[in-house]
């Protein structure tokens, strides 16, 4: 095995003919160009310099070496490039999981753009409302809804203040007429989802610091929340959705806020990933980028 440094010194001592110029080269003392040229002759079996107190060349073995010990060097220097690219210089391939609806309506478009500005990365992504376990599923971060609960991996705030809110589409309040008090959401149609195994029929909601729990009940329930903004933009329903999930909706006029003076519960949205060592600088651009867009929001 040889060291990058060793082959470097030997490659610039054969260049300049004197292990004190590489070694004022490299800024460090002549012995220890000494050392790495011994290390190399060892693991060789060859003497690669011929040294007097006067003069100092290349052996024969030598010179059939240096060209071969310039080809592993710059292969090495090539490797360490790719693991070590610049910020704006990302490759290699990034695993991505993301929540169903909130991927496809927000991120996808995202990671699209994200893909074009660095052509050398490839992403592989994954859309699942299934808690993703990123110490034993294949991904490199996922993106999570709610506290973070867990001090055993990095989780970095993307979104803190996104909260739920009550929408329906223009076509079924014109149908059903709009509520008007809480009361008259619990006689809506509820499109509910199922949230860690249990349908989600509680929907919290505050008004002047003071919380409100409405029962709802309705037709449809769905493990898929992209199932469940789905069936409200088809009018079947009223649904409680995180704003991100419904942002484009809401601004095409799909879907319209309901009791609008009610707040619903704060669900942050975060960027997990397992170790600290993980951030590597696709990650970091990534949640930049990320972050950015969902702050605009």
């Amino acid at each position: 095995m040889f060291r990058l440094e060793d082959l470097s010194l030997f490659v610039r001592a054969a260049a300049l003919g004197s292990f004190s110029d590489a070694a004022r080269e490299a800024g460090i003392p002549p012995a220890q160009v000494s050392s790495a040229i011994k290390r190399l002759e060892t693991a060789l079996n060859i003497r690669l310099f011929a040294r007097s107190t006067r003069s100092l060349r290349l052996t024969v073995e030598g010179e059939t070496w240096l060209p071969y010990a310039l080809q592993m060097l710059d292969a090495l220097q090539n490797g360490l490039r790719q693991i070590h690219t610049p910020d704006d210089e990302v490759s290699g391939t990034l695993q991505i999981a993301v929540p169903s609806d909130l991927g496809r309506n927000l991120l996808l478009n995202i990671f699209r753009e994200f893909r074009t500005r660095h052509p050398a990365l490839r992403l592989r992504i994954l859309f699942s409302d299934h808690r993703t376990d990123v110490f034993k599923d294949p991904v490199d971060v996922a993106f999570r809804y709610g506290d973070n609960d867990d001090a055993s991996f990095v989780s970095l705030p993307v979104a803190p203040e996104n909260r739920r809110m009550l929408v329906a589409s223009p076509a079924w309040i014109a149908h059903h007429g709009e509520p008007q008090t809480l009361a008259d959401l619990e006689r809506c149609n509820a499109l509910t989802y199922v949230l860690r195994g249990r349908p989600f029929d509680r929907w919290p909601l505050w008004r002047d610091g003071v919380e409100h729990s409405v029962q709802v009940s309705g037709n449809i329930t769905s493990d898929d929340a992209e199932v469940i903004r789905r069936l409200a933009v088809a009018g079947e329903g009223i649904a409680f959705k995180s704003a991100l999930d419904v942002k484009d909706d809401l601004n095409a006029g799909r879907l319209k806020v309901l009791l609008p003076e009610y707040q619903g519960d704060v669900v942050p949205l975060n960027m997990i990933c397992p170790h600290r060592k993980q951030l590597s600088a696709a990650v970091r651009l990534l949640y930049e980028a990320v972050k950015a867009e969902c702050v605009g929001q």
